[in-house]
């Protein structure tokens, strides 16, 4: 696809000049530029997170949540019925 684009000349004599240096067009300098920027963009980066197992982090005690009666208890004891 052809496309125009108003570009600083600073700009576009430094792609010019990189892509003469490197023995290739322009075009494919713009193209790869291109690509790198958007791809940085979909990059995600995840927090790596430590959940605690057992003990009483933020001093709550964790509950087994396959054991539906210490669920129902725990909700229990928040709603004051315990």
């Amino acid at each position: 696809m052809r496309t125009t684009m108003n570009l600083p000349d600073a700009l576009m004599d430094e792609v010019r000049e990189r892509a003469k240096a490197e023995n290739r067009t322009v075009t494919s300098l713009m193209i790869e530029a291109l690509h790198d920027l958007l791809a940085k963009d979909r990059t995600v980066t995840t927090k790596k997170y430590s959940l605690p197992t057992d003990g009483f982090p933020n001093g709550r005690l964790l509950i087994d949540i396959d054991d539906k009666d210490a669920v129902q208890q725990l909700f229990d004891e928040e709603d004051g019925w315990l």
